[in-house]
Parts: C-alpha cells; sequence; structure tokens
C-alpha cells in the first residue's frame, strides 16, 4: 500500500499551495485595489496542472481507481465522481487563468469573478481530496489484494513530485525556484515574506570572521584561501556539489580538521590552534552531517550530552530541555527510546536539539537535509527559519542550494576548495552562474 502513502503526501504538498492560493484571496479581497502577483499566481497554477493534471491524476485512473471498479463493483459511484473531478479540475483552471489575465489587465471590474472561480477551484481541489482520503483509501485497503497493490505501488512508485519530490525533475527546475523564491515563507521554502537584513556593515565586528584559510589531506590541499563572515542574528549559507571542501570546512571551523594556514576569529580571538572542544565552551556547536546520534543512549541522554557544559545548571538544563521537546515533540514522545530506533529525519531534529543545548552564540548545522524525505526537509528547514527568526547565529551548509540560499542573509558559493561567488542569498538564486550549475537552469 505505499501507493496510499505516496497519493498523501502528494495532497500535502497540493494542500500547502490551496493554503497559498486561500492566503492571496484573502488578502486581494481585504484591499479593493490591490492587484494579483501575476507571476506568482501562474506559478501554481502552472504546477497544479503539471503535477496534478499529467502525474498523479492519470496514475489513480489507469491503476488505482481501475483495480478498485474490478474489485468491487459497488464502488463505482464513488469512483465516477473522483474522475468528474479529474475531469473538471483541468477546465476550472483555465477558466481561472483567464480569469486571471482580466482582473490584471481591468482590475476591480474583474476582481469578483476571479476570486469568485479562485474560491470555487480550492473547494474542488479540498472536496476531492478529502472524498479520496475518507472513502476511498479505506475501501481500497480492505478490498485490494496483495497481487494489486504490487501493480499499484510499481507504478507510483516512479510518481516523484516535480516540485517537492527528492528530485526536482528538470523540466520542472525553473517551475521550483520560481515558487521558492516568490512564495512567502508559510508556504514552505519560499523566503519573501522573511523581512530583508540590511547589509552588514564594517564596523561590526562578525562572530565568526574567517581569513585565507587553508587546510589539507595530506598532501592534497582541500581548503584555498576561504574567507567568509557571520555576523550576529545572521543566517549565512554555504552552498556547492559533493566534494567542493563544505564539510572540512565546518570541520575546521570546529576544530576537528586542521588548518594549514589562515585565521579562524571568533568573536574577535583567534582559535585558529584551539582545540574542539574549547571551540565549544566558547559557544560554537555543531549539528554534524550524518546526525552522529550515540544510537544506544536514549533520546534524552543524547540530548543531556549537549548541555554537559552547564550540568550544575539542573534548572536552566531543564528548562533547556523543555525547549527542545517544544520545537520537536515527536522527540519528547520517545525521549526512552534508543536513539538508534528514530527515522533519519528524526534523528535530525535530535541533532540540532543536542547542538541547541548547548546554548550556542553559533550555531553549525552540516547537511541538515541530507537523506530526507521532502517533507521532513520541509520541516526541518522550517525550524531553521525560525531559530533565525529568534535571532540565533546560524552557519548553515547545503547542497540543497535553493532551500538554503532562499533563507539566507547571505550566501557562498564553494568549488573545489575556493568560495568563487558571495551574495544576499535571494540574489545568488538570480545568479545565472548558480542557476546553471546548481538549480538545473
Amino acid at each position: 500500500m505505499e501507493a496510499l502513502r505516496i497519493i498523501r503526501n502528494e495532497h500535502v504538498s497540493m494542500t500547502r499551495l490551496l493554503d497559498l492560493l486561500e492566503r492571496l484571496r484573502d488578502e486581494l479581497a481585504a484591499d479593493a485595489d490591490a492587484r494579483p502577483d501575476v507571476e506568482l499566481f501562474e506559478s501554481v497554477f502552472e504546477y497544479l496542472m503539471s503535477f496534478g493534471d499529467r502525474l498523479h491524476h492519470p496514475k489513480e485512473d489507469e491503476y488505482l481507481f481501475k483495480a478498485l471498479r474490478a474489485r468491487d463493483p459497488a464502488a463505482n459511484a464513488l469512483i465516477e465522481e473522483l474522475e468528474h473531478h479529474h475531469r473538471e479540475g483541468p477546465r476550472a483552471m483555465e477558466k481561472l487563468s483567464q480569469s486571471l489575465q482580466r482582473f490584471a489587465e481591468l482590475g476591480a471590474p474583474a476582481r469578483d469573478e476571479f476570486l469568485e472561480r479562485l474560491t470555487r477551484y480550492v473547494q474542488l481541489s479540498r472536496s476531492h481530496m478529502a472524498l479520496e482520503e475518507r472513502e476511498l483509501m479505506p475501501l481500497a485497503e480492505q478490498r485490494l489484494t496483495t497481487i494489486d497493490w504490487a501493480e499499484i505501488d510499481r507504478a507510483f512508485a516512479a510518481n516523484d513530485d516535480p516540485l517537492f519530490g527528492d528530485e526536482v525533475r528538470a523540466e520542472f527546475r525553473a517551475l521550483h525556484t520560481r515558487l521558492v523564491h516568490l512564495a512567502p515563507a508559510p508556504f514552505g521554502l519560499g523566503a519573501s515574506d522573511v523581512p530583508p537584513r540590511p547589509v552588514a556593515r564594517a564596523e561590526v565586528q562578525p562572530v565568526l570572521a574567517i581569513r585565507g584559510l587553508t587546510s589539507h589531506y595530506g598532501r592534497i590541499q582541500a581548503l584555498r584561501g576561504i574567507d567568509l563572515e557571520v555576523r550576529a542574528g545572521e543566517l549565512v549559507a554555504l552552498v556547492g556539489a559533493n566534494g567542493a571542501g563544505k564539510t572540512t570546512l565546518m570541520r575546521t571551523i570546529s576544530g576537528l580538521q586542521p588548518a594549514s594556514g589562515g585565521q579562524i576569529l571568533f568573536d574577535g580571538v583567534d582559535i585558529t590552534r584551539e582545540r574542539a572542544d574549547r571551540r565549544v565552551v566558547r559557544g560554537i556547536s555543531q549539528s554534524p552531517e550524518g546526525r552522529q546520534v550515540f544510537g544506544p543512549l536514549s533520546i534524552e541522554d543524547n540530548l543531556l550530552l549537549g548541555a554537559f557544559l552547564h550540568a550544575r545548571d539542573k534548572v536552566g538544563v531543564a528548562a533547556d530541555l523543555e525547549k527542545v521537546y517544544a520545537r520537536f515533540p515527536i522527540l519528547k514522545e520517545k525521549r526512552r527510546l534508543p536513539a538508534g530506533t528514530l527515522s533519519g529525519g528524526q534523528q535530525q531534529m535530535l541533532a540540532i536539539g543536542r547542538a541547541l543545548m548547548a546554548r550556542p552564540k553559533l550555531l553549525l548545522l552540516d547537511e541538515p537535509s541530507m537523506g530526507l524525505a521532502p517533507l521532513l526537509v520541509e520541516e526541518i528547514f522550517a525550524v531553521v527559519r525560525e531559530l533565525r527568526g529568534q535571532g540565533m547565529t546560524i552557519f548553515l551548509v547545503e547542497q540543497n542550494a535553493a532551500a538554503a540560499l532562499s533563507i539566507a542573509d547571505t550566501g557562498y558559493v564553494i568549488e573545489t576548495g575556493e568560495i568563487v561567488l558571495s551574495d544576499a542569498g535571494p540574489r545568488l538564486l538570480e545568479n545565472e552562474r548558480v542557476k546553471e550549475a546548481y538549480l538545473g537552469m
């Protein structure tokens, strides 16, 4: 029944976009003089048509509905209603798109028609998904056989969501980037709602300053004269391909990899030759690549290890623990279980929570989305945005350039151990070199 899990996940993606459409509708309804954001509306419409009507619905029609009809003729009326929705959706979207253009051109005279059609489309989509989850899926679980599910699951296994899936399909990459850049923050990875922060002023001392940093593995030079800064309250993202030197830089900042040249300054103090534990004392805390949780220990013990510097402050540590549990409720629910029993996404939550227990001045996040399902990536990046909004200073290393740069105050691009580009994160998303190399555009 893997197909049902995939369909439910796809419903979550579509619900996120419907929520966005309702929010935009309400904003337009509240301001009689407002004009629609045509580019954003068209991007959402394109996704709903491209994925829903070209990829999602045909698989349901051809495999799931067909099999259920054969096993239970009484399901025919339900299936016909859902198939009607599949046919009606593209027609409603076509009218909605035409209405959007009229609204953009004419303004107020075409406003009510657009808002009414938008409301009808959202209602149709929501009722369709609710009917599938409330009636169709339980019936399919009861009636379909193991043989049926094997064929259906095979068909849906290739149904990777082109926008929110593990790998954005090449034909949808431009659409993915547009939505990430245009959509407001509650939509997911969008960043346009995040208040722009001023470019850091030269007279303000950075929390972390790296000057001409080099590092070697034997005779192989992994870092080549790295220069970057992270200022208080900023989220700075470093993006690059596998093997570019991202994790080496992170390990060198933490003191796990020795520097062979250059300087690392933390709060104005040269820490280039300090041991890793002294850097933790100063306030550098890392959530490492691959999570690196202590599998046999309980989840709560893993978190308490992060607070070892403050072990005598029992009241404060207890309060910190509750803050982590409030941010990641699943950890509280499973706190007595061994950390090794957690899923990859839950272990990533644990790794971030453990780093937060150290009360860091600088939080280092190394590839937090690595190996996670798309919805979990969304959840992790929502936490990163929340931490940024609370004023935490964050240095984020990521291979997912679109996700990282969309929320970053400043972004750096690393290639073969060298920084080759730096700019405000959203501006880097528009850089042609970044588009070609990291966004596939």
